[in-house]
């Protein structure tokens, strides 16, 4: 029997998967001896991209998604996480301006990429009309809210950050907003338990994260906490962005093993390198580093491209992580200024995309390859795990392989 096989380094053994196919003819039956072309579809983990330019603009609903990145985006990622800030979702109590999310997640399902909302719960961005409400109304709007969006958007968005950076919650002192004096009443646990349970009972089949940028050991000390107090967490949102410079395997690895102690699938949920100048190392709130001009340099575009590629083998090469999601595609808009896209302002690929697209649509992904089955219509099978398409004498035919 021949062997189709994705060259796979050793370190990466755990990612992918083998097995046999029949293959039929127009009849049905097994094509014995035949010459069939087997492609790779799709990849099972989840390389993700932050999806917000998929987002029409206000007051113009019926724009189609997409632009002129859409195409650079999509060969690179098959996940998306879109922009559920529920200050801008709803401003004003009562109408939700959900429609325009709701048609920027179907275009991308239908582009073949599954899709993430962020977030469900956060004290930043909460809208204003919560601050005159008392505690109790606060919690009922938020379960209401919840409740709204993890049913408006089951089917098509199943996989929520449920509540964002909790550890901080109760202490953010940026500026006052409910959620905070919320959490500051009932305490953080209690906070969580909410949001799980809320989104929980409105789409029991949704994949629930705990996202945070805090990744000290409060943040392992409240991930306890939550598990013994019987909330069922789904995966675990750990944030890197590494503005102020790349953190290396060994730290990285570090990390992981910390989080992974907890025997639940990890995601990178917001992860960035810059291209440019790092911010000082003396920064300890990222907010805080506001500058004119944060310019993408030759010189850090190489660096970018070596990190990214070390930092994506690094996460792959754990077992424990699930998904990673870089947060931008573009310097044009990109998080506090910084040159952390994978492409110019301008629209053209830096290297650090090239890089990418180097490992998962080179390295680590199966081109049109041609086989000839043997006398019972058979091959074998060995690659990354996700999707493929065998076409041969009959109907083409997909193969999930993992």
């Amino acid at each position: 029997m021949q062997l189709v096989a994705v060259p796979t380094p050793p370190a990466l053994a755990h990612r992918t998967a083998r097995t046999a196919v029949t293959v039929a003819g127009p009849d049905g039956r097994p094509a014995a001896d035949a010459e069939v072309t087997v492609e790779q579809r799709r990849h099972e983990f989840a390389f993700g991209n932050s999806g917000f330019d998929f987002v029409p603009p206000p007051g113009d609903e019926n724009a189609e998604p997409g632009g002129p990145l859409a195409g650079l985006w999509l060969d690179l990622f098959n996940t998306a996480t879109l922009p559920f800030y529920w200050r801008d979702v709803e401003p004003v109590r009562g109408r939700p301006d959900t429609a325009r999310l709701l048609r920027a997640a179907r275009w991308l399902v239908d582009h073949g990429c599954a899709v993430k909302g962020h977030p469900l719960a956060w004290h930043t961005l909460a809208p204003q009309w919560l601050l005159p409400l008392p505690e109790d109304e606060v919690a009922a709007a938020v379960v209401d809210r919840i409740t709204r969006e993890v049913t408006g958007f089951a089917g098509v968005i199943d996989t929520w950050d449920a509540i964002n950076e909790v550890v901080i919650m109760p202490r953010f002192d940026r500026e006052a907003n409910g959620l905070t004096r919320l959490c500051a009443r009932d305490g953080r646990v209690a906070t969580v338990a909410r949001t799980f349970d809320a989104a929980r009972a409105a789409n029991p089949r949704a994949t629930l994260l705990l996202n945070d940028f805090d990744l000290s050991a409060e943040y392992e000390q409240l991930i306890e906490d939550c598990l013994a107090a019987g909330i069922r967490i789904d995966a675990l949102g750990l944030q890197t962005h590494m503005h102020q410079g790349y953190w290396g395997e060994d730290r990285t690895l570090a990390m992981l093993d910390r989080f992974a102690r907890f025997g639940l699938p990890l995601h990178l949920t917001e992860t960035t390198l810059v291209s440019g100048h790092v911010m000082p190392a003396e920064i300890e709130d990222l907010n805080d580093y506001v500058i004119d001009d944060w310019p993408s340099t030759p010189a850090g575009e190489e660096r970018q491209a070596d990190e990214i590629a070390r930092h994506y083998r690094t996460l792959l090469g754990h077992p424990a992580v699930q998904s990673v999601t870089y947060w931008g595609l573009s310097d044009d808009g990109a998080w506090l200024g910084a040159p952390a896209g994978l492409v110019r302002a301008d629209g053209t690929p830096k290297p650090a995309y090239d890089a990418l697209h180097a490992l998962i649509k080179g390295a680590w992904w199966l081109p049109p390859t041609s086989v000839r089955t043997d006398g019972d219509g058979r091959f074998e099978l060995e690659g990354f795990r996700g999707d493929y398409v065998v076409r041969g004498p009959g109907e083409p035919g997909d193969v999930r392989l993992g």
